[in-house]
């Protein structure tokens, strides 16, 4: 074949074979994570049976699994079978396991039963990153993203689920019972075979009913409001598209601002994130070794004893507040139009008069104090400003935090990092899981699995900034 390149002769016999290591090239990132996994003292992180027994069978030493699981996590092949079949025909795989070939059974336990070492690998490699001064702005952005569960929307129930499922097997009996009516009626030749048919279908129906019913009585009987069959500790959680929603699980990270890198994270199966901001923020300030970071979050995050509890301990919160109140929509003036006379402890409405503090009282756990102006019912511009014959202002005993924060607010107009940041790594992470994105059951095993992800992400950004040698060089020096 004249002007073509031409390939070797697969029965080609040769006198010295080539090794494994002369197929890898140097700048291949399957070095890097054979480095990387070689360093780790996996005592330390948590891994159990380091040592091998001295009777029975011989086992697979662990680093030769969690090798497999990172490079398998950084080339997007997350399935032990898959796994199994890459031992066998991949030419990395074969050079980073000595061509080992496990059987998945194998690989798949490793993952289930080294949960915690697995994290910890995750976590060393942030400690890496930080030694390696990639995190030199003390910012991050948070956020978190619904991924789905082993578990589709049909086996997931919740007391409006079954209700509206119960209406419409009701509905469908009742259709059945009219069309066996009208069979009777006008077709008696086909009376008999379409009685069958229907009163299989009927009876399918009221099977199901009794199904629902027992189901409604298992979700009576626990706590949680919700019932998942596959894996039992996914939930129902609404996503921004607007009337859909997911079975699976909240994942929120804070990544940092200048490199992207995912510093810290968690998997959980709580619907709302308002009460998670003081956490990861900690969690991302211990994993930087910052003694004050920046943090960035959405309007979901806002709440006001989480962002105190970020200031108490030296992180910085960036949160706008939800606007929940329709006074600036109703055209009337809405909170920020009262002013503050710290020295007074008292509120100029838009009119020029002063709200008075009246009573403190407590709501959901929160400090509030009442102010209103007794010039409410004289006011000219009253109707600007409220239906009801006081306008009435609330202000929480540390309302200071929130001001000081607004203000921050009011002078970054840099504020729109945190979607350029965190968003981009939640899209490249469910582009890399795939359409079923966790493959795992149960909190703790899922938990597992992201921690996988978030190494391989971190992995595959810090050889894009500093290359395979600079990152050869760092991650051969762990061990030192």
């Amino acid at each position: 074949m004249p002007r073509f390149i031409e390939g070797q002769d697969r029965h080609q016999v040769t006198l010295l074979p080539e090794s494994l290591d002369e197929f890898i090239a140097e700048d291949n990132a399957v070095r890097v994570v054979d480095a990387f996994v070689n360093a780790l003292d996996l005592t330390e992180m948590g891994f159990e049976g380091v040592q091998a027994a001295e009777t029975g069978r011989p086992s697979y030493h662990l680093t030769v699994l969690l090798k497999i699981y990172v490079y398998g996590y950084l080339n997007r092949v997350q399935s032990s079978r898959r796994l199994e079949r890459e031992c066998r025909r991949n030419l990395e795989v074969m050079w980073l396991t000595g061509r080992l070939a496990p059987d998945f059974k194998t690989i798949a336990d490793f993952r289930r039963d080294n949960g915690k070492g697995i994290r910890s690998t995750c976590s060393r490699f942030v400690e890496l990153c930080r030694d390696m001064n990639l995190f030199s702005q003390a910012a991050v952005a948070i956020d978190g993203s619904k991924f789905k569960a082993v578990n589709s929307r049909d086996r997931n129930f919740t007391s409006a689920k079954i209700a509206k499922r119960k209406q419409q097997i009701a509905e469908s009996i009742e259709r059945y019972m009219s069309d066996l009516d009208d069979a009777d009626r006008t077709h008696p030749g086909e009376f008999v075979a379409k009685t069958t048919r229907l009163t299989e279908k009927i009876k399918t129906l009221h099977e199901q009913m009794r199904r629902m019913d027992g189901m409604q009585r298992k979700l009576d009987k626990q706590e949680a409001a919700q019932i998942s069959l596959t894996d039992p500790d996914s939930r129902s959680m609404t996503s921004q598209a607007k009337g859909s929603g997911v079975v699976g699980y909240n994942v929120r990270v804070a990544v940092d601002a200048k490199h992207h890198l995912i510093v810290a994270h968690e998997v959980t199966n709580a619907t709302s994130d308002r009460q998670q901001l003081t956490k990861i923020a900690q969690a991302a300030r211990e994993a930087m070794s910052k003694p004050r970071l920046r943090a960035y979050a959405d309007r979901g995050y806002f709440n006001a004893p989480q962002i105190k509890g970020c200031a108490d301990v030296g992180i910085i919160p960036f949160v706008p507040k939800s606007m929940t109140s329709n006074a600036k929509s109703d055209g009337r003036f809405d909170k920020r139009d009262f002013i503050y006379i710290a020295k007074d402890d008292e509120y100029q409405c838009p009119a020029g008069q002063r709200a008075i503090f009246r009573f403190e009282t407590e709501e959901k756990g929160l400090q509030i104090r009442r102010y209103w102006s007794s010039e409410c019912p004289r006011c000219p511009i009253k109707a600007r400003c409220t239906p009801s014959d006081y306008r009435r202002i609330s202000r929480w005993e540390h309302e200071s935090v929130l001001e000081a924060m607004q203000r921050r607010l009011d002078l970054q107009p840099e504020v729109t990092l945190r979607r350029c940041t965190v968003e981009h790594v939640f899209g490249t992470l469910k582009h890399w899981m795939g359409s079923t994105h966790f493959q795992t059951r149960r909190l703790v095993n899922v938990g597992t699995e992201m921690s996988l992800h978030v190494l391989a992400y971190n992995l595959k950004r810090v050889i894009n900034i500093l290359g395979i040698a600079k990152t050869m060089k760092a991650v051969s020096s762990m061990g030192a």
